[in-house]
């Protein structure tokens, strides 16, 4: 071969290289971002909202679109199992009601409720996904009163007055996922008080997986009674008080989650609460402090197949999938 053939050969061979390196590289990126946003995107709930029954919400092929808050207002409180489509930031007051076999779920990334929120009493079978939450005059999301089977899913929740979601009074069988939490302080609530134990003891049961808590303050979340309750792959940053709080002899579960600027990320007593439980598993802390345990073989086993997520990955995984218009 001739010295000019030669170098033609080698042009073309390092043409090919770089192509196919580049190629690799492209699709490699676009597997990855695609397992960011695939894991974003489950059509069923994760951990607890999938036992008793499942979590299916309203039916699908029943559908209304609500704009104002009279509808709205009637379209929760109806007996009908259907899905709610919220179109726009909806103002109103007080908690509205929301009645069984309900799916609420907002229409693109800016939607939801301000100045109000949704009170689940006594009901079964919720689905709130895709929602804006703001400026609440009491809870955002307030679960209560052996309400089960409720998948929170997806939403945006800043400026309440008091809980973002709280979760009380021997609820049941919930998940709570891929939300983003920030401008506020308390954040939830899991079990409202001290004296409740009779009725919450072997209820309050929750997960939560792959929520992004946002410099909020405290109650990420704060427990009483439940066990086991399982907080899987948050991601927790710049948080002001504590991440997970045990107490009232509580079994919790904290796994493989990202702590990046806390300086308690579990603690197993707070207020004028009695001490929990708590067990930790591979959490992946930047400038955070100590993990504070307690008695981790009394945290009860989780009682559902999962695969967990790498702890140094989820800071990523929860900033591209958590929040509105992520599904």
């Amino acid at each position: 071969m001739s010295e000019t053939a030669l170098r033609r050969s080698r042009r073309r061979r390092t043409s090919v290289l770089a192509a196919t390196a580049a190629g690799i590289i492209a699709t490699t990126t676009l597997i990855a971002v695609g397992t960011l946003f695939a894991h974003a995107a489950e059509s069923s709930p994760v951990g607890f909202a999938s036992l008793n029954g499942g979590t299916s919400g309203g039916s699908s092929s029943t559908t209304v679109t609500v704009t104002t808050a009279s509808a709205l207002k009637s379209a929760l409180s109806s007996s009908t199992s259907q899905t709610v489509r919220v179109s726009g930031l909806i103002s109103i007051s007080g908690m509205y009601s929301v009645a069984s076999n309900k799916t609420v779920i907002g229409v693109g990334s800016g939607s939801g409720i301000t100045g109000g929120g949704l009170n689940l009493s006594g009901v079964r079978n919720i689905i709130i996904r895709n929602l804006r939450f703001t400026n609440a005059g009491d809870d955002s999301i307030n679960v209560q009163s052996s309400t089960t089977n409720v998948w929170i899913d997806h939403n945006d929740l800043s400026n309440g007055y008091d809980g973002l979601i709280d979760i009380k009074r021997g609820s049941d069988f919930i998940t709570v996922s891929w939300n983003r939490l920030h401008n506020h302080d308390k954040s939830m609530l899991l079990g409202h008080s001290d004296d409740n134990a009779s009725e919450d003891t072997g209820h309050l049961r929750v997960t939560y997986v792959h929520n992004w808590f946002e410099g909020t303050g405290q109650r990420h979340p704060r427990v009483r009674f439940a066990n086991p309750v399982h907080v899987l792959n948050n991601y927790y940053s710049n948080i002001g008080s504590y991440g997970v709080a045990s107490t009232e002899n509580a079994g919790v579960f904290v796994e493989r989650n990202y702590f990046e600027n806390v300086a308690n990320p579990t603690v197993t007593q707070t207020g004028d609460s009695d001490s929990g439980n708590l067990k930790v598993l591979n959490n992946y802390k930047v400038n955070s402090g100590t993990e504070q345990v307690r008695n981790g073989a009394s945290v009860a086993a989780i009682p559902y197949s999962y695969t967990p997520e790498s702890n140094n990955t989820v800071k990523a995984t929860v900033q591209a999938g958590a929040g509105t218009g992520k599904i």
